[in-house]
């Protein structure tokens, strides 16, 4: 029985459907082959109508009173897309790993990646024979894009409408428990990207009659979500259900939750930290974790109690470590990177403090960013040198090989998969992917030309860009774009590609073995910045100190301490009192 209070209840002697709908005052139901049903009205808005002729497997929408056909809100499935009628879905499934409880979270390598261009088939079962390389490589959990429902037939997630139903172009419910199922056998755990600080533009019938928006906020997209307005009661219940639901249903371990930044609520508790308060309830005794995207760098959100464990939130993606790993290997000084380029300072800052921008004036953004992060442990942040955003939000979706010579990319990701911060592999980095990853869409033809030239006016913006040359780039609602995205799994086997994905094995192998038993124990210690040379050492408990020495250039530096303690990795070398370039050196004592 659903116990949650949107979508249908099923139970042994038919269906209870229920819609949330203030803004009416009249609803029904519609059945397949069926004439339309009044449903009762109920208090506070919502309206039922229990059908002993429904099962699982019945396909049903709701009519307004002005005859607007509307999926569920809180539906489990969509078999043909956002615009099409709902589902009943039977949510029981038999678990092979019911006493599953999750990994420790200084265990996290995690690997993100995005269904339909993980696999050629682009599905929830596809992605299940991928999950042995995966193993073979060392990492402990995949990360997922949004996979809630869409428009269209691809997408990167982020314009989702019904977040409780898994995209119908990636399988069904169950297709996506048999997948998570499948990663626990193979002790992975399953992290889920969310979006709750707005809706995508296509299926979206909620505000026809509900209170979805207020004009008490703004956000990038238009009226904020009403968190804390009239009515908000009953969305942010839509909300925080949501989250109850992947965590029960779906025995999901973590939760990433996209710009938080943008969530905007004055009520007395934030829907944050109700959130991570009723995440937690529902997880029980399994590991789970919390991770925010967040542009501001709140770390009141990344606090920790007394005993090091986290108050809301286990972590964030922290954009900053690679902005100065991504300028150092590439030159680039363009747009953001202007604020981090050529900076060594920044760079031991950020791998020894977290945030590099700790309240100071950030250029880029004009304005302040960032609060201290100093007493935060490393583990409370998430570094990597690619993901999604920042290779789709590239002009041509182009990857770190295409602008990165291979020694640099040797270099930082020697350093950013064994700081001691935890480090998140974007799909087919470990093998030095050219695939692009642009980003791309599926709307109707209005939206879609609205898109493209969204895209060619922001793209006109970087440098070197103008209208007629931002036009050249991938068209993000053309299936081409879409299928240059899809991973090219025989690249691995390649010469190049082998000694990539060796590299990557090798330092996660030495980051489990000498780094994640002491992890628990980290703390930043101290950092230094001399002639372009950063050492950076952390205190491993009381009695252990690793020690990061990297000369992130081409040029030969001057070094003048000793290499102390036990080489534990490095590519390069110091000698006769010069480091080379693009050497990385750490060492534990």
């Amino acid at each position: 029985m659903n116990k949650l209070a949107f979508g249908p209840v099923v139970e042994a002697e038919g269906i209870t459907f229920r819609i949330w709908a203030p803004k009416q005052s009249s609803m029904s139901l519609r059945l397949e082959d069926q004439p339309d049903m009044a449903m009762d009205a109920q208090s506070d808005g919502w309206f039922t109508l229990f059908r002993s002729d429904a099962m699982p497997g019945t396909r049903y929408s709701f009519v307004t009173e002005d005859g607007t056909v509307v999926p569920d809100p809180g539906s489990r499935y969509q078999p043909d897309d956002v615009h099409g009628p709902s589902e009943v879905v039977d949510e029981g499934f038999e678990w092979t790993q019911p006493e599953w409880r999750g990994r420790a979270w200084e265990e996290m390598v995690i690997y993100e990646l995005h269904i339909g261009t993980f696999t050629e088939q682009g599905t929830f079962l596809s992605t299940i024979e991928r999950l042995d390389h995966l193993v073979n490589l060392g990492v402990t959990a995949i990360q997922l894009m949004p996979v809630n429902q869409f428009r269209g037939d691809r997408g990167w997630g982020y314009d989702g409408v019904l977040p409780y139903g898994p995209d119908n172009s990636y399988g069904r419910p169950e297709d996506l428990k048999t997948l998570i199922d499948a990663a626990h056998q193979r002790q992975i755990c399953v992290f889920l990207d969310v979006v709750y600080n707005h809706f995508g533009p296509d299926g979206n019938y909620l505000p026809t009659y509900a209170p979805l928006f207020t004009d008490k906020h703004k956000s990038p997209w238009g009226d904020g979500i009403n968190y804390d307005d009239e009515g908000s009661e009953e969305v942010r219940k839509f909300v925080i259900e949501n989250v109850v639901y992947w965590i029960e249903q779906f025995r999901i371990d973590g939760i990433r939750f996209d710009a938080v930044h943008a969530i905007k609520d004055d009520s007395d508790e934030h829907l944050l930290q109700t959130i991570a308060r009723r995440a937690q309830m529902a997880a029980g005794d399994r590991h789970l974790h919390l991770i925010v995207e967040n542009e501001d760098n709140d770390s009141a959100l990344l606090g920790r109690n007394a005993d090091g464990t986290p108050r809301l939130f286990t972590a964030q993606w922290n954009d900053d470590i690679h902005h100065v790993l991504h300028a150092a290997a590439t030159g680039e000084d363009f747009g953001y990177y202007a604020d981090y380029a050529h900076d060594t300072e920044k760079l031991v800052r950020g791998l020894a403090q977290g945030f590099v921008y700790q309240g100071e004036e950030m250029p880029y953004r004009g304005s302040a960013r960032g609060e201290p992060s100093s007493h935060l442990p490393p583990t409370a942040f998430i570094s990597f040198i690619q993901n999604h955003d920042q290779v789709g939000n590239r002009a041509f979706g182009d990857r770190l090989p295409s602008v990165a010579s291979e020694e640099a990319i040797r270099a930082i990701a020697g350093i950013y998969l064994l700081a001691p911060q935890i480090p998140m592999i974007f799909m087919g980095e470990e093998w030095g992917a050219r695939t692009p990853f642009p980003y791309f869409c599926d709307f109707d033809e209005e939206l879609n030309a609205l898109v493209r030239k969204g895209r060619r006016k922001e793209l006109s913006k970087l440098p070197g860009f103008d209208e007629e040359s931002a036009a050249s780039t991938p068209d993000p609602t053309q299936l081409e774009t879409f299928r240059s995205a899809k991973l090219e799994w025989s690249d691995h086997s390649r010469e190049e590609h082998g000694r990539s994905l060796e590299l990557y094995r090798e330092l996660i192998a030495v980051r489990g073995q000498d780094i994640v038993p002491s992890l628990s124990k980290c703390r930043n210690a101290s950092s230094s910045a001399i002639n372009g040379v950063a050492v950076v050492t952390w205190a491993l408990g009381r009695d252990r100190l690793l020690q990061l020495v990297a000369n992130l250039s081409d040029s030969p530096k001057a070094y003048e301490a000793p290499i102390s303690g036990r080489t534990i990795w490095s590519t390069g070398h110091v000698a006769d009192r010069i480091i080379a370039p693009w050497s990385v050196i750490w060492s534990l004592s």
